[in-house]
């Protein structure tokens, strides 16, 4: 089976594709995956756009059935991700006060 990038649902969809695709301040990661995108939709298979792209077809095949079920907010990166804080906000903010307070026994 031939798996393609579904065409954009409207003009505006397709337009931030190619925007992002040339885009040089957005983040790399997006914008090689908009890239995936495009040549998929210029007729690219999967094999011929992990070559262009040095990637694995693996890659190319998530990204692009994340499009496809999700559309251009599929190809940024989920949230969440990382370590999670040890201590909350307001600890932060206490310990960072009492850092800048002068230490009890000095002159």
């Amino acid at each position: 089976m031939v798996l393609r990038a579904r065409p954009g649902r409207d003009e505006g969809e397709q337009a931030v594709v190619h925007r992002l695709a040339s885009a040089r301040k957005a983040p790399k990661d997006v914008v090689e995956r908009c890239r995936m995108v495009e040549l998929s939709w210029d007729g690219w298979l999967v094999p011929q756009i992990a070559d262009e792209l040095r990637c694995s077809q693996k890659t190319v095949r998530r990204w692009l059935h994340r499009f496809n079920r999700l559309g251009p907010e599929g190809l940024e990166d989920l949230g969440g991700q990382g370590r999670k804080r040890r201590i909350t906000e307001a600890e932060r903010s206490r310990i960072v006060g009492l850092v800048r307070q002068t230490p009890p026994g000095r002159l």
